[in-house]
């Protein structure tokens, strides 16, 4: 009889999965980005080219722009803000940690994969909507000087993971009312 845990421990586990994925982003692996602007992609500790790093600049001399509107102390600290992706991961991680427990366990598992994704969720809409704002701007700034900028597939690997963390908190929160109790074979 499978637990009434697994649910909302599967779509934790595809969360954490893809909060995982968002964060290995460029300048470590170039194939996820948050954004592309010409032939330069930025990702959550840098941009293509650069030095892995929390909080960054958009560099003028890497396109040939002017970055007077882009290069401030607000988006700065915006990319610092960044740091939320691996702590959303973390978070979702935990809750992963605990479902296990609940399925193989108890129900307090169960109640602390409720409690974790839902928290996990929170900060990943958080990191989704400064994602979104950040890279907008950016995006925006970029096109105003003719340079072709389209958003990349982290946006979108964070957005599946905040619909499946509510989900999960969602079928983790029914899970907990399932039946845990062990039945015993007779001989």
């Amino acid at each position: 009889m499978a637990s009434p845990a697994l649910p909302g421990l599967l779509l934790c586990f595809a969360a954490t999965v893809l909060l995982i994925f968002a964060c290995v982003s460029v300048p470590t692996w170039d194939a996820i980005y948050f954004l592309q602007a010409g032939g330069i992609r930025f990702g959550i500790f840098g941009f293509t080219g650069s030095r892995t790093q929390l909080g960054y600049n958009f560099d003028p001399t890497t396109l040939g722009f002017d970055g007077t509107k882009l290069n401030t102390a607000i988006i700065h600290n915006l990319t610092m803000v960044l740091i939320l992706h691996p702590i959303a991961a973390g978070l979702a991680g935990l809750a992963v940690l605990f479902g296990l427990c609940g399925a193989g366990y108890h129900r307090a598992g169960t109640v602390i994969m409720t409690l974790l994704s839902g928290l996990a969720a929170l900060v990943t809409l958080v990191v989704w909507v400064i994602d979104m704002v950040l890279f907008g701007i950016a995006r925006s700034r970029f096109r105003e000087q003719g340079i072709p900028a389209q958003y990349g597939n982290g946006n979108w690997l964070v957005l599946g993971a905040l619909v499946a963390l509510v989900l999960s908190f969602c079928a983790s929160a029914c899970g907990i009312f399932g039946s845990y109790h062990k039945r015993r074979g007779t001989y």
